[in-house]
């Protein structure tokens, strides 16, 4: 059997890195279906996953395979799916219940133009809100969001890790740009990859309560088989895993939802600040639109203009606390995405009396520099 990681220095796309990270960091199933910009995730996976022991589905839908990586899961592997806009909008409501179930799985959204149909062979960032509201009912959930294609290998691994340590499922929120764009990416030796796994039961099989959670809010998780009662129910439970149709019970399992992930911020939370310290005006973006609004701060500086970057690595949890605090000190935020204001209304909400403004469109192409630079020109003047 060849070595699970292919070492050294590759020139590849990001559909391509997120695969490779997927093996490296342990991943063993994946079921998915073709949709573009995506595809490439799931070519390059069907080609690898049976080098490595593991199993690729071509499912016949995109609720199938949102549907097997959770049942995948539950046999004790590692699991992933791959899609784009519609194909996420189908996934929502196994999403709700990977959530309620716990279940570890990774998901990855190579975003495209919307609505519907749209403009399936170019980019967009116009899924953020869906990835955080996209499924019924109160829940938490974690999503990254690459802006390189080496970022798609480390961020894969990222959220396999994530997922493992809070028994939830894991968005990586790509778009087509990075998913397409080819540049070097490192692939370190196995040995130097970080990989975590879901904690596992000990004690009396027969005490076992599977939804009882542990020092960090985290119920350990048997595999089915191993001799354990578990009981894997979308109604509500209580810890045995039993359906209890009751007003005590909803809040007792809500909060154990909820408080894992919001207990846990400081862990979970990732940005990257850039000439933040004496920023006037502070520019918030993730994906591929901090790569022009890098450059945007660049030539904002060499113009007198004390401009910063807030880029998102976590998009959710939001870090909310970093922009309540640099909005005590900054004159404004300007958020840069590829979308008509998703992110740009939780730095409103955040931002207080601090004003905000959007360099964003519908759509089909980057978000150039020249306009981030002319709205703060605007917003300074």
């Amino acid at each position: 059997m060849k070595s699970h990681v292919l070492t050294g220095e590759h020139f590849i796309n990001g559909d391509e890195a997120c695969a490779e990270g997927a093996i490296a960091a342990g991943c063993k199933f994946f079921g998915g279906y073709p949709i573009t910009p995506a595809t490439e995730v799931a070519e390059q996976i069907s080609i690898r996953l049976p080098q490595v022991g593991g199993t690729f589905i071509q499912m016949e839908d995109e609720i199938a395979a949102m549907t097997s990586i959770l049942g995948a899961a539950w046999t004790g592997v590692k699991s992933m799916t791959a899609t784009s806009g519609p194909g996420f909008s189908l996934m929502m409501e196994t999403v709700g219940l990977a959530v309620v179930t716990e279940t570890p799985c990774v998901v990855v959204n190579v975003q495209r133009a919307g609505p519907s149909t749209g403009l399936p062979t170019q980019g967009a960032q116009a899924d953020m809100m869906q990835a955080r509201w996209g499924s019924h009912g109160d829940y938490e959930i974690i999503a990254l969001a690459p802006s390189s294609p080496q970022e798609m290998f480390d961020l894969t691994i990222t959220a396999f890790n994530l997922s493992e340590t809070y028994r939830t499922p894991v968005f990586i929120m790509s778009d087509e740009i990075v998913g397409h764009m080819s540049e070097k990416v490192i692939i370190p030796e196995a040995r130097k990859i970080k990989t975590v796994s879901r904690p596992r039961p000990t004690g009396r099989k027969d005490r076992f309560l599977p939804y009882k959670p542990g020092p960090n809010g985290v119920a350990p998780m048997p595999a089915i088989g191993d001799g354990y009662n578990v009981h894997v129910t979308g109604l509500t439970h209580d810890e045995k895993g039993y359906p209890v149709m009751s007003v005590e019970t909803q809040k007792e399992m809500m909060a154990r939802l909820l408080g894992k992930i919001r207990n846990n911020l400081d862990d979970i939370i990732l940005t990257e600040e850039h000439r933040l310290e004496d920023a006037d005006i502070v520019v918030v973006s993730y994906g591929v639109s901090a790569r022009t609004a890098y450059t945007a701060v660049e030539e904002a500086r060499q113009m007198g203009i004390k401009m910063g970057l807030l880029r998102l690595i976590t998009v959710w949890p939001f870090p909310e606390e970093k922009i309540r605090s640099l909005a005590k000190r900054v004159k404004g935020f300007i958020t840069v995405e590829i979308n008509m204001g998703q992110i740009c209304r939780e730095v409103q909400r955040f931002a207080g009396l601090t004003p905000t403004y959007l360099a964003g469109h519908p759509g089909g192409a980057i978000i150039p520099p020249e306009d981030v630079l002319k709205i703060a020109k605007e917003a300074l003047a």
